[in-house]
């Protein structure tokens, strides 16, 4: 089976599920935040109602019909992610494939309607020009929200410029019909000035004082010494309500709780009960989870991927928390064409504002180095290196106890095997560099 063939089977099938259960569809895109907002939104409607929201990022042409045609597992969906190269274990894809085809049609047929979730929530990947509109072609949400766009957004070296990456995202919230809501990030001026795109009523989140839903007073909370998450007050209209995420950090993971308030207000729950569900939320793997290094070290694994406004929010967060030493250690930002060198020299004079010492990876992130050094980091806390690999016994042998450690860079760069080498207990599935 060719892959033009699958997309159009599984394309077909999902437009059949949709029509079959009519869920209530969530769609989210942006170019950082993604798939925290994702299950920022899920825990919170998750409270009340049968949801489903897809494990990982699916959110491409494949993907998005897989979040509809089911609930796989993770082994099952390492099958056909960039954790399985092309042309690996061709037969049990074959047979995922198979299974998801046949699984399908029986749901569509047999199935009760009580048995698909009431509410959808997915994401919409925009690599290139032209993939929201093929994605709304499969499925049109009821309620969409845009997370960021920021000034060099991720895959920009596909587009003629952000303005297009832009355009192309707000996409989403045009198709949304009349009696549904485009959630809009206040604090992301591209973002906002996609409102008028849209006839749905608008719903804006963030800190700043014209947001909707408005986030105040954040802290990142420190016990006894360590990180132990995020608190900051929700406010909408006269109400007011504490929030309190234990095992998160970073204005990010406010930013998708944000999100998340303004999607429960709109299916009409209360402030109270939206702030006790985002109790239950937990940011996604590798996306600024803290975890015990070795030699009593502690690492913010922001590793999943990077562009320019996560890469700066990773730093905020860096400085901000308690350590005796904070170490940078970036990665290439990838897909972002010829803004390459102004982005990775941004982030360069950031991270000699933020850390104490930097370790650089990759051929683009000689950038950063270049950048932090001449923003006054000395020569001696700067350790640039090609690859990971190559990273990884210098980093081993130069942390010591007390040592707050970021890890960040675009998924190619393998930083999340580079995690797993100076982490106190290994995760299952995540290979260490050989």
């Amino acid at each position: 089976m060719t892959v033009t063939l699958l997309k159009k089977i599984v394309r077909r099938l999902a437009r059949w599920t949709i029509w079959r259960y009519r869920p209530g569809i969530i769609g989210i895109t942006g170019s950082v935040g993604k798939t925290s907002t994702k299950l920022a939104i899920a825990a919170v409607l998750a409270r009340d109602r049968r949801v489903r929201t897809a494990y990982g990022n699916l959110n491409s042409d494949l993907g998005l019909p897989l979040a509809i045609l089911g609930d796989w597992s993770e082994r099952d969906l390492a099958l056909v992610s960039r954790a399985t190269p092309a042309g690996e274990r061709k037969f049990e894809k074959a047979v995922f494939w198979l299974k998801v085809i046949a699984a399908s049609l029986v749901r569509i047929v047999f199935a009760r309607p009580d048995a698909y979730p009431e509410i959808l929530i997915l994401e919409y990947g925009a690599d290139r020009p032209g993939d929201i509109k093929y994605l709304l072609g499969i499925a049109r949400p009821n309620v969409s929200v845009i997370t960021a766009v920021g000034s060099i957004p991720v895959h920009v070296e596909f587009y003629e410029g952000p303005a297009d990456v832009a355009r192309e995202k707000g996409r989403l919230i045009e198709y949304l019909p009349a009696g549904g809501f485009a959630i809009l990030n206040a604090d992301d001026a591209t973002v906002l000035g996609l409102q008028s795109r849209t006839r749905a009523r608008v719903m804006t989140y963030g800190f700043e004082r014209g947001a909707e839903v408005r986030l105040s007073r954040f802290e990142n909370k420190v016990h006894d010494g360590a990180p132990a998450g995020i608190s900051f007050k929700l406010e909408y209209g006269s109400g007011v309500v504490p929030v309190r995420i234990d095992g998160a950090f970073g204005r990010a993971n406010a930013y998708a709780a944000g999100a998340a308030a303004a999607v429960g207000i709109a299916f009409g729950m209360n402030l109270v009960a939206i702030s006790d569900a985002l109790a239950h939320y937990a940011p996604p793997a590798h996306r600024m989870q803290l975890v015990p290094g070795v030699k009593a070290t502690t690492i913010i694994d922001d590793s999943y991927n990077a562009s320019l406004i996560a890469m700066r929010s990773a730093l905020e967060t860096l400085a901000a928390l308690p350590a005796k030493r904070r170490i940078a250690v970036l990665g290439d930002m990838l897909e972002i064409g010829k803004y390459t060198p102004e982005a990775h020299e941004e982030i360069g004079r950031e991270a000699a504002a933020r850390a104490d010492v930097l370790f650089t990876v990759g051929p683009r992130a000689k950038f950063i180095a270049e950048a932090a050094r001449a923003a006054g980091m000395k020569r001696t806390a700067i350790f640039p290196f090609d690859a990971a690999d190559e990273a990884r016994k210098p980093l081993q042998n130069f942390i010591k106890k007390g040592d707050l450690i970021l890890v960040k860079g675009s998924h190619a760069m393998r930083m999340d095997a580079l995690v797993e080498e100076i982490r106190d207990v290994p995760v299952p599935g995540v290979m260490p560099l050989s």
